[in-house]
């Protein structure tokens, strides 16, 4: 089972590849077609994931995964294939998000805990059956002067350790996401005080995840980076990636196959300018990329804006930006490569 997971991971964290992530749910993705004007209904949501995966030469040169929503996993493109079949025969390894959500968590004010683990066995197996080959599981900590608590902390690190058995028992690579928010309340902090929170809160995962026997090769972390709040932004580009390394070095053991970034509310420029940075500061212990919602999608939204003539514009708005972050998984991305586009 566990060479198996290993091939997986290896698969996914192929060189100069990332994942996409497209498992916005549907009242997320309502928000972001009604920035362009389009009523999220099935179909709409069908169309336009389905644009995405069809674009051959993002999906064959820059992307290894798609994390998918589950309605998306069990979704008919409009020729009757499966999504997920899209996926696997452009190369990519189609995944799935399993929590159910952060929820207030008891006696502890202001903070949350993601729930979900409730039937995930059984769940998983059906996701399997489907296609599914790994998984996510998001835990957010909001940062404050005194949060997250080291109990919120400790609840989200053992919930993401039971999910990723659960995961790695059904032949599923987990993808473990504890998101320390750079938004949030109020959202001013500084960088040195996230990266305090960043190294506690990976510090006790990795505890947990040891605790519940899950195999390290056979797992994918996705980490949010070492940045200051949203209303607080003065780190440089070289501060985030060094702060971020630091941080990896001190808590990610080298038998993790790769870390997969989530982009957390950054633009677009400034996720992949992170990454790229901290990529060109290698040799690292692990595969350092991309697992990106917004920062890969927004500006193929915007092309495609729900038209069926716009399919084509879509696709290369998608590719472009996906190029881009292929270029910052091997360090090379550079900011006058947008103005070639």
């Amino acid at each position: 089972m566990s060479e198996r997971l290993e091939e997986i991971a290896a698969r996914m964290m192929t060189a100069g590849k990332g994942l996409l992530a497209a498992d916005e749910s549907t009242a997320t993705i309502k928000k972001r077609f009604d920035t362009i004007g389009l009523e999220s209904t099935e179909t709409s949501r069908r169309d336009y994931r389905q644009m995405l995966f069809s674009a051959e030469e993002a999906m064959r040169d820059f992307i290894s995964g798609v994390i998918l929503y589950e309605e998306t996993l069990f979704q008919k493109a409009s020729d009757g294939r499966p999504l997920a079949e899209i996926i696997v025969a452009a190369g990519a390894v189609p995944g799935i998000k399993v929590d159910t959500g952060a929820k207030p968590m008891a006696l502890f004010p202001g903070e949350t805990v993601t729930e979900g683990l409730d039937g995930l066995r059984d769940r998983l197996t059906k996701y399997h059956a489907a296609g599914a080959r790994f998984a996510k599981w998001r835990a957010a900590l909001p940062v404050s002067d005194t949060l997250p608590s080291f109990g919120a902390i400790k609840a989200n690190a053992h919930a993401l350790a039971r999910y990723a058995a659960l995961c790695q028992e059904a032949g599923i690579v987990p993808i473990v996401e504890p998101e320390v928010l750079m938004d949030g309340v109020p959202g001013n902090h500084s960088i040195k005080r996230s990266e305090e929170v960043t190294e506690e809160t990976l510090r006790i995962t990795f505890e947990e995840l040891a605790d519940q026997r899950v195999s390290l090769e056979g797992m994918i972390l996705k980490p949010s980076m070492v940045i200051d709040g949203k209303k607080a932004r003065k780190a440089s580009v070289q501060e985030v990636a060094e702060r971020t390394l630091r941080v990896l070095k001190r808590t990610v053991p080298a038998a993790v196959p790769g870390i997969a970034f989530l982009s957390g509310g950054q633009t677009t420029e400034e996720a992949t300018a992170h990454l790229s940075a901290m990529n060109a500061m290698g040799p690292l212990p692990w595969t350092l990329t991309f697992s990106y919602g917004r920062a890969l999608q927004t500006e193929a939204l915007e092309a495609w804006g729900g038209r069926p003539e716009n399919i084509a514009a879509g696709k290369r708005a998608f590719s472009h930006r996906a190029k881009m972050c292929s270029l910052a998984a091997r360090g090379q991305w550079k900011k006058d490569m947008e103005k070639a586009a």
